[in-house]
């Protein structure tokens, strides 16, 4: 068994250990309403961070590239109210055209 395979067990096992850990915790109540407020407001705020790390990130040192104006462009299109096939469309069409010209 390779190193890879052997980490996949390990955060699968991790990963059902705490999703098993809440429902255990509780003991079948529910949470109170700040609390769900909280939890409702995690996954937006974790999709945002990972889309900025993964846009601006390169190592240690922040980065403006052609990933930006992608995210930019398809942050004028959803202002916009496009669909999301089109936001898509015109992020990529953004960035390659960045990425033809630099």
């Amino acid at each position: 068994m390779t190193a890879v395979w052997v980490t996949i067990g390990a955060l699968t096992l991790t990963t059902a250990a705490i999703k098993a850990a809440g429902p255990l915790a509780l003991g079948g109540r529910s949470l109170p309403g700040p609390v769900m407020g909280v939890i409702s407001l995690l996954a937006p705020a974790l999709l945002a961070a990972l889309v900025v790390t993964q846009t601006f990130a390169d190592g240690k040192s922040l980065e403006l590239d052609a990933r930006a104006a992608g995210v930019a462009a398809a942050a004028v299109a959803i202002a916009l109210r496009a669909p999301l096939a089109v936001t898509i469309v015109v992020a990529a069409v953004a960035t390659a055209a960045l990425r033809a010209v630099t």
